[in-house]
């Protein structure tokens, strides 16, 4: 009698202590799998989509890549293909971690949204408010001049604001896409060859003037890297603490992190071509498992399939997943809408505005690819890509690590993917 009262006062103190513990450390549940016929995919032609990045892998276009489609909160399609590694051959894994560079920025976005619901932000705030140097800053303007274009300084008309951030209108630049006098100066500057904490990339930034003036013209930027420091400053935390707690741990996207600090995951890292590791002008791929003081919300963030369709998926949802609720409905909602309009210059392409983090489709036509007005999506320099289409049901997760053919894999991903809808959403 005394041992069986003792097994049961034990099965007790695990029930109330341990099994919660254990429950914690559970891995979080996968989205469940199911044939492509069950939600409304055509398997047979999801399989020559496959097969066509097969092709390319054949022919040494890309080493290997993985792909997931999922509708109706189902993975229908999953699959990983060639080599990780083209240098030790090591087969593709569906664990593999990817540099997934500008998909970080969807997920910085939705962090700043986190801290609007909670009432620290409100998206009309100058960013001055938060890193007071970004304030008062001149826009450079290109004038003719006898040997060659000058560069004039003229002042601001109005501060950028924590919208213009997130919809890359804050006049701020890259320096490694494309050509001018302000883009040579960031580029003169090294703003961020030597991966610099986020604190030290503003305080650069802020001496060098904008592209444009704030609210005129979408100009893909750094704007993201500075939301990753207003995040910090309203937070008290750093970037990558802030991330781990409030959307990488609820959502449990366990390989999803700025660097792979665990030598245990370092063989699990995808590499490119050697010949085939220029994201821009003078910038090249990273290497993760050298951990560095840059966490950058723009571009930093490495991660694998599953880890980022469950991110998406989140989104899809309306802002949870598996009973954690990131933000509301409508906030989601409010992201996935163009905030440019009519009176910004220039965009993500035909037929697409940006909303809060991504390019959002405004027309059925207009882009020269399929997709449904609503949808949005956006990719990393590397080669990694996704969009989520809301009426459709769907959720599309394309992982690789080559920045010269991420276009056409693009296409043919968006092409083929629609091309397999057999059924429209219920």
């Amino acid at each position: 009698m005394r041992i069986r009262l003792a097994a049961l006062a034990l099965a007790l103190l695990y029930g109330l202590l341990l099994a919660p513990l254990a429950q914690a450390q559970a891995p979080a549940p996968v989205l469940p799998a199911v044939k492509p016929e069950a939600v409304g995919l055509s398997g047979e032609r999801l399989g020559q989509l496959s097969a066509a990045l097969k092709n390319d892998i054949e022919k040494g276009l890309i080493p290997g890549a993985t792909l997931l489609v999922a509708r109706h909160g189902k993975i229908a399609w999953f699959e990983a293909m060639g080599t990780r590694d083209p240098a030790s051959r090591a087969p593709m894994t569906k664990d593999a971690i990817f540099r997934i560079y500008s998909m970080s920025k969807p997920v910085t976005s939705l962090a700043v949204m986190m801290l609007v619901e909670d009432g620290k932000i409100a998206l009309s705030d100058p960013v001055s408010k938060y890193i007071p140097q970004l304030g008062g800053l001149k826009v450079g303007v290109e004038k003719p001049g006898a040997s060659g274009p000058t560069l004039e300084l003229e002042p601001v008309r109005r501060e950028m604001t924590i919208q213009d951030l997130l919809r890359h209108t804050s006049g701020l630049t890259y320096g490694i896409f494309g050509t001018g006098l302000v883009k040579k100066a960031y580029l003169d500057a090294k703003v961020w060859e030597d991966y610099p904490s986020n604190p030290e990339l503003v305080d650069r930034l802020a001496k060098l003037p904008l592209m444009h003036q704030p609210g005129a013209t979408w100009e893909y930027s750094h704007s993201t890297d500075v939301l990753g420091r207003v995040i910090e400053v309203v937070s008290g935390r750093t970037l990558g603490e802030f991330f781990t707690a409030r959307i990488l741990g609820p959502l449990g996207m366990r390989d999803t992190a700025f660097y792979v600090a665990d030598p245990a995951k370092h063989a699990r890292i995808v590499e490119p071509f050697a010949n085939d590791r220029s994201i821009g002008l003078g910038a090249e791929l990273n290497d993760p498992r050298v951990v560095q003081k840059w966490e950058s919300g723009g571009g930093g963030l490495v991660s694998t399939t599953m880890d980022y369709a469950r991110f998406t998926q989140m989104l899809l949802n309306g802002g949870s997943l598996n009973g954690k609720r990131l933000v509301s409905p409508k906030t989601v909602a409010y992201m996935a809408s163009d905030h440019l309009g009519a009176g910004v210059a220039s965009g993500p392409g035909p037929g697409y505005g940006f909303g809060l983090g991504f390019a959002v489709r405004k027309d059925a036509g207009m882009a020269p690819l399929p997709g449904t007005v609503g949808e949005y999506y956006w990719g990393g320099a590397a080669g990694t890509y996704f969009w989520i289409d809301p009426k459709e049901d769907l959720v599309v997760v394309y992982m690789m690590q080559s920045p010269k053919q991420r276009v056409a894999a693009r296409n043919l991903l968006r092409n083929m993917v629609y091309g397999a809808l057999d059924k429209p959403a219920r």
